[in-house]
Order: structure tokens, then sequence, then C-alpha cells
């Protein structure tokens, strides 16, 4: 078998024979009249023309002495293309015998016809290269056996399967039905920074870079949160971003260092407002984006029709860890408990972020319908409103289904005292040793002093929304180009 350099060097040589022939390898103009999926679809219309020029990459080819039938995809479709001696060019159907190859990029010119076979295909009178490939496309790609590479070729994978690439396209269309239904509803789109001199809002550690003609360091967003509250201060009632968000933090099967949020605001609103909101508006997507309100999750199905269950946090501990009083638990008793689960828990870690663990792994794995969780505890979130009725909870939601964290809302903070102390807290835990805290930011503090409406936020990770609707388990499958270590 030979190897890769050994058929790339073939390739070259072929590449010098087109140039021989006069033929150019790579054109600047390409003569296609039809996509092949309009070849397809318009086949009773096209096939009355003369001609057609229909262009794309080689996929397969079988020759059969004086016949060579091939594959064309263009992205749009695959179609079939015939050389035939005494049809094809004599020197043109001899070229492609000696340079054609799997992965080659050309434009066919002929008619169409309908073989005995009953397939629609072009009986090709010319051809001519559009992009010589230099490297073999897989036989039979080894995503199945080999993950890594997979990913690491992503162009291989997408283009070699249906599946994969389907998978971005649904990606694609939700995006496009959240920013559909937002702006519908009154939302306007901004951008706010990516480089930030404070990396706040969110609870993560951040990437940090400098700055060479100001001479500071500046940090990647962990979220766009401070920035679309201040946009409530200065006057707009609905805003949302679709951001790229950074965090210095492990890879796993739901984290990539490097992810998509949706995050909106809404002046004069309030979690229970946004929990309704985000029922209705999910309900909708899912229903546009799978053309059902079921989706499909290992074997069963997750149905978004029904009305969304609501628990409280401390019920879920409760229930499947197995706390008999989590809102009394000791800092010994959380660790002791994170430990019979093995849970990974640091000397410097808080009693929230020990029960937190605990939550993700004995509680929001059984989490496989719609369910709404409520009532945390108030050092659960800096930027949380607290409970009218039970100050020792915070007015927040999150959302999970299928065993994934999808939103994430609050009743936003907006007395600048409170976020003082609050800042003042997170500092505390810092010094204790705490890495993925929210740092002070005085510059927003200075903005919430001037008058923050209520107003409810909410963010939703549109990679694991994505994973949930195509049923996958790793967020590396939903990202084009995951964070892979060096080989």
């Amino acid at each position: 078998m030979a190897s890769l350099e050994e058929l790339r060097a073939e390739r070259q040589k072929k590449l010098e024979l087109l140039k021989e022939r006069g033929m150019s390898p790579y054109p600047v103009v390409t003569e296609r009249t039809a996509t092949l999926e309009a070849a397809t679809k318009d086949f009773s219309k096209l096939s009355k023309k003369k001609s057609v020029v229909l262009a794309g990459r080689v996929m397969a080819i079988r020759g059969q002495g004086a016949l060579i039938f091939f594959d064309l995809f263009d992205g749009t479709g695959t179609f079939q293309g015939l050389m035939k001696k005494g049809e094809t060019d004599e020197a043109a159907f001899s070229l492609f015998g000696e340079a054609g190859d799997i992965g080659d990029f050309i434009e066919v010119k002929g008619t169409l016809f309908v073989t005995k076979r009953k397939e629609k295909t072009l009986l090709v009178k010319e051809w001519r290269m559009l992009a010589k490939s230099l490297r073999p496309l897989p036989d039979k790609w080894h995503g199945l056996t080999d993950i890594e590479e997979r990913l690491r070729h992503r162009y291989l994978d997408t283009l070699m399967s249906p599946e994969v690439r389907n998978r971005f396209v649904t990606r694609s269309r939700l995006i496009a039905a959240l920013r559909e239904h937002l702006n519908a509803e009154g939302f306007i789109e901004v951008e706010t920074p990516m480089l930030q001199p404070q990396a706040g809002g969110a609870l993560a550690e951040p990437f940090v870079t400098h700055h060479n003609a100001l001479d500071i360091d500046l940090y990647l967003r962990v979220a766009p949160e401070l920035y679309l509250k201040q946009l409530l201060v200065g006057g707009f009632t609905k805003v949302y971003e679709l951001s790229r968000n950074f965090r210095n933090e492990g890879i796993d099967v739901t984290h990539n260092p490097e992810f998509t949020m949706l995050e909106y605001y809404e002046a004069y609103s309030d979690a229970a407002l946004q929990m309704a909101f985000v029922e209705k508006m999910l309900k909708s997507i899912v229903k546009k984006v799978q053309k059902t309100p079921s989706v499909p999750h290992e074997g069963g199905v997750i149905d978004f029709g029904k009305k969304f269950t609501v628990i409280s946090y401390f019920d879920l501990l409760r229930r499947y860890a197995l706390i008999t009083h989590p809102e009394k638990a000791s800092l010994q008793e959380l660790s002791l408990k994170a430990q019979q689960l093995a849970v990974e828990t640091k000397p410097s870690d808080s009693p929230e972020k020990i029960m937190d663990g605990i939550y993700k792994k004995a509680c929001r794995p059984k989490l496989i319908q719609p369910t709404f969780i409520v009532d945390y505890p108030a050092a659960f979130s800096p930027f949380a409103k607290r409970k009218e009725s039970d100050p020792k909870f915070i007015d927040r939601f999150q959302l999970v289904a299928g065993g994934l964290e999808l939103v994430n809302a609050f009743s936003e903070l907006n007395d600048p005292i409170e976020q003082a102390a609050r800042y003042e807290e997170q500092e505390e835990k810092r010094k204790g040793g705490e890495k993925d805290v929210s740092p002070s930011d005085t510059l927003y503090l200075e903005a919430m002093e001037h008058g923050m409406p209520p107003a409810g936020g909410v963010g939703i990770g549109i990679d694991r929304l994505t994973m949930l609707l195509t049923d996958v388990k790793n967020i590396k499958e939903v990202i084009l180009f995951p964070t892979m270590r060096p080989k």
C-alpha cells in the first residue's frame, strides 16, 4: 500500500501533466450554469437544453473501459456524470483517465439524460479541472474509531459525513431562529468588547493578554453581562448579544475554552417573567428547527411540547444526593458527601462550590425532560437579586434538559450598595484561594449608581442546545473547530 507521500507525489505528476496538456489546474473563472441540487430538481427543464455546465468535487470514479462514471458533490447535492468514448472529446477522455482523481474539483459540460438504471446523469462532452487535489480523500472516513483525527481535520469530517454536516446546518438554523424570535419581540442585537479590562459577569477564570501600545493587561471576556446591563442604564430596554466567550478552565464533554452564548436583558422584567418567556421561546424554536416538539435522546425522546417541570435546588439535593437538610449542611458534611460521590474538591472551596459539584454529579444527569431549577442559595451569584419572600435565596432559575444546563437566568441586582457588598464577598473568596470569582468592577458600579432599571437577564448556551437538538454527547461535536491539544 502506497504511503501518503507517494500518493501525493503521484498527484503532483498529474498536476504537471495537466499543465503540459494545456489545462490550467486552478483556473479563475467557473462557468457553472446550475447547482447539482438544481440539476436534480429541475432535471426535466434542464434536459431540454443543448448543454448544461455542472461543477463539484469528484467523490467516486467507476471506470468501465470506454465508460467512466463519476459522482460530483458541490455542497448542495450529488449528481452522476458519464464520460463515454465517442461522446466525450477523445483527448479530454484520455486526460481525465490519466490525471483525474477522487477529490478533484472539476467542471463538466454536456447534456442530461436518464440511464437504463433510471439514474439522472450528465453525458459529458467537455471537462476541465477547477482545483487539482494533492492529497487523497479517505476511502472510508475513520471518525468512528479515531475521533481525535476527525476533529483535527473537520473539513474532511464534514465532507465525508452528511450527518456531521447536517449537525452544523441545524446549529445555524437554531441561531437564526433565536435571532428571529428575539427581533420579533422587540430586542435589538448589540456587540460588546471581547477584550475587557476586567473579566466580569461570570464566575470563571479568564485568559489574559497584553496590549503593547497601552501597556495594559486585558482579558478575553468570560461573559458580556456587565456591558449589556450598562446599556439598560443607557436607555435601551431590550438587548441581546450572541457572544463568543472564553474561560480558562478544564475541557470535558460539556466545556470548551471558547464557546457561544446568547445573553439577553429586558428592563422592567424579572426571573418569573423570563421563565415564561424562555419556555415559550424554546418550545417555538425547537418545533421550528426540528419540525416537531420532540427531540431524540439516547433512544427515547425529550418532549418540549409539554409544560416544563419546576423544582427547587435543595429538593434536587434531597432527592438525588440524599442530603436530608441541604440548607443546613456543614462544610464537613458536604465534603464527605463529595468524597462519597467522587466529586473533586479543593481545601479552598466554599460550601456552595462543593454543593454545586455534588449537584452536577448526582442531580443534573437525572433531569432528562425540560426542568426549571429555582431557589438557589444567595451565595451562588453575585449579580442576582435576593427573593423578597426569603432573602436566603436568589431570584434565579436554570433550565436543564437531557442532563445539560441550557439556560441560566435571574432578576438582575440593581442596588449598587448591595452589589458592592457582593463584590467584597467575592474578593474574600479570591483571597481564600478560589480563582473563578467575579472581580470588583468599579466602572460597572459607577454605571449602576446612575440608576439601573429592574431587569430580567438570561443566558442560553448555544453549543449545549445544539448538542441536545442533534443528540450528541460531546461539545466538540457541535463546535466546528474545537480546542485541541497540539500533536
